[in-house]
């Protein structure tokens, strides 16, 4: 399902998670929101690009901290 874009595919494995003895896949099915999932398997979008720029940004955030206030982060921001 993952790596082919196969989302039409997961009613029916969350169907055959139902009968196994397995309660942590059960609480995993009942909280999953059926069409977005379907979505994020299905279509070619993904945010990794926005994904990668927050983590840039944590990353800086972390290499300041205790030593350095806002206004130098969003300094460094741009500059990085």
């Amino acid at each position: 399902m993952l790596t082919e874009r196969q989302g039409v595919r997961l009613p029916d494995w969350l169907d055959a998670v139902r009968p196994d003895d397995l309660p942590s896949l059960h609480t995993l099915a009942a909280g999953i929101d059926r069409d977005a999932l379907i979505a994020g398997l299905t279509l070619p979008w993904n945010s990794g690009v926005v994904e990668g720029h927050v983590n840039r940004i944590k990353m800086l955030k972390r290499q300041t901290f205790g030593r350095a206030g806002f206004r130098l982060l969003r300094k460094r921001v741009p500059l990085a």
